[in-house]
């Protein structure tokens, strides 16, 4: 090959330990928090290898976690491909019975796995032939009983420090996630050298994710969830200090962590950051003062959110992604144009999915097979392809076949694209809610009801209608303190004024809790189910609101 070695990730840990040692890797754990050097996680991830080997492991076999975030968990993410191996990081929050069939369809050879997360593990495989090969490594350090587990540190100890790192091709695999399998099976997405390798690269361009050797990164989001975004990898790359929160971090845990270990950059779900920001707002003394950035996905960012950071000198950085685009695919940046903008406009601009990152190509299509216009209203579906983007699923030509067409992934995804090229997403193609034939966007509802004080989650469906076809119907977690009438009145007042009247949801329904699937989203399909009567959306809708399609 050119050059003279493939795309991988090798060169990334090499890099980190030569120029790096002394910088730190910090895991919070229930016995307190560790540290290692890149040097010493070096030594240790070779051990790891020779570990494997002499467990009989042969390229191309794959290597389970069942795990939060930690360092024995990072060090599988190099220890695991850069031998030739596949690392299948497992979702514990996955129902036992979508554990099974991932499990057997990736053919684990090994599972290592958290102590505290050994009982879900061990509910799963009870009974269940898909583990009758497999055998597991805890993390911690004792045995797990229920699972017949050798301790991790067991399992390295006594390996040489020292391992020759086999030279490997860009179109080996080198990883596994599964969708998290809420419209049927989980599917599997295989992640190439090359694929990991030019993640990294795009996310440590300007217009991606960057980081550099001065920055401290704190991954929330979980590495079980499509690497952790890829920020394993990307801080490594960069020479920069790690700091894993470890198990079911809560808000007090993340804030000391931040101000302890000196956190710049973080990254999770919309929640975190609520949950932080609630904390803080409780009356407890947190110091943000060198938190840069939060970088924020999985769900859309609540300008309310934005703008609270804002004020705390700390960016929201909106990015979107998916498990077949190992993630990242766009990053809501400001372009050079806007920089000189007004706080509102750069707020909405920021407050959108955001700018497509270098090197990949996206298309929007109409129902029609038409692209759309980029004018911030019209809606399609978002098809993108690019060098970090799977071409098809493991093992699943069913699935390959319906999700994939021409070369472009078909993401399932509804957006509307505006005129400076910022993709907004305006709702999953199986929750959009359509209403006498026009589009109401559940997601944009959503934003707007949580943007109201008082609301801490909040969720919009559609539930069958006789004539209309279906109508939104808002579920909405609110503070106990909160006069819930009164909040009613409030949300509905303030729709209608920005909304069409037929956007407005027929009622506002108060839940204790959101419904989520096993990566934190909202589980919309769950609460369609339990209001599939129509009950709460009788008669509503009168003529001279109806939509205009209709």
């Amino acid at each position: 090959m050119p050059g003279g070695h493939s795309q991988t990730l090798r060169p990334f840990l090499w890099r980190a330990e030569k120029l790096y040692g002394d910088t730190e890797i910090v895991s919070r754990t229930h016995e307190g928090r560790t540290r290692h050097t890149y040097s010493e996680y070096a030594d240790r991830t070779a051990q790891l290898a020779n570990a494997l080997d002499e467990y009989g492991i042969d390229r191309g076999d794959r290597i389970a976690t069942f795990c939060w975030n930690h360092t024995r968990h990072f060090e599988t993410y190099f220890g695991v491909p850069n031998t030739g191996a596949q690392l299948h990081t497992i979702n514990p929050l996955l129902p036992d019975e979508h554990i099974q069939y991932i499990v057997e369809d990736a053919a684990d050879e090994i599972i290592f796995v958290d102590a505290s997360l050994a009982p879900k593990l061990a509910g799963a495989a009870e009974g269940a032939a898909e583990f009758d090969d497999v055998d597991f490594v805890s993390m911690g350090s004792d045995e797990i009983d229920a699972l017949d587990a050798t301790p991790y540190e067991e399992f390295i100890a006594g390996h040489s420090t020292d391992y020759d790192w086999p030279d490997l091709d860009g179109d080996q695999p080198a990883g596994l996630c599964y969708t998290s399998g809420t419209t049927g099976k989980p599917k599997g997405v295989e992640y190439t050298q090359s694929m990991l390798w030019s993640h990294t690269m795009a996310s440590q361009t300007p217009q991606g994710i960057p980081m550099e050797d001065s920055d401290v990164v704190m991954p929330v989001v979980p590495m079980f969830h499509v690497n952790a975004w890829g920020m394993p990898f990307t801080a490594t790359a960069a020479g920069a200090k790690h700091v894993y929160p470890g198990p079911s971090p809560d808000p007090a845990d993340l804030a000391a962590l931040i101000e302890e270990e000196g956190v710049t950059v973080s990254a999770g779900v919309p929640t975190v950051w609520l949950g932080l920001q609630e904390y803080v707002t409780e009356g407890n003394d947190v110091d943000l003062s060198t938190l840069d950035t939060v970088i924020v996905g999985g769900a859309a960012a609540p300008q309310s959110l934005i703008e609270w950071y804002d004020d705390r000198g700390v960016e929201v950085l909106h990015a979107w992604g998916m498990t077949e685009l190992s993630p990242i695919g766009t990053v809501s940046h400001l372009t050079n144009d806007l920089r000189d903008a007004d706080y509102e406009t750069q707020v909405d601009k920021r407050s959108k999915q955001g700018l497509v990152v270098p090197g990949l190509e996206f298309e929007v299509i109409d129902e029609d097979g038409e692209e759309i216009p980029w004018d911030g209203e019209a809606f399609g579906e978002l098809r993108i392809r690019g060098p970090w983007v799977t071409q098809e699923y493991f093992a699943r030509p069913d699935a390959s076949e319906e999700g994939f067409e021409d070369g472009w992934l078909k993401t399932g995804d509804v957006v509307t694209v505006d005129e400076d090229g910022y993709l907004q997403l305006v709702d999953r193609t199986k929750d959009v809610i359509k209403s006498g034939g026009e589009w109401i966007s559940s997601v944009e509802l959503e934003n707007a009801i949580m943007a109201y004080d008082g609301v801490s989650e909040a969720t919009v469906v559609g539930v069958p209608h006789e004539r209309w076809q279906e109508r939104p119907v808002a579920f909405v977690v609110a503070a106990d303190s909160v006069d819930r009438d009164a909040l009613v009145e409030e949300i509905e007042a303030g729709l209608r004024e920005e909304y069409p009247k037929w956007w407005v949801p027929d009622a506002v329904e108060f839940i204790d809790e959101v419904p989520k699937t096993a990566t934190g989203k909202f589980s919309k399909k769950d609460l369609r189910e339990r209001y599939a009567d129509q009950s709460l959306v009788e008669g509503s809708v009168p003529e001279d609101d109806a939509p205009e399609g209709e």
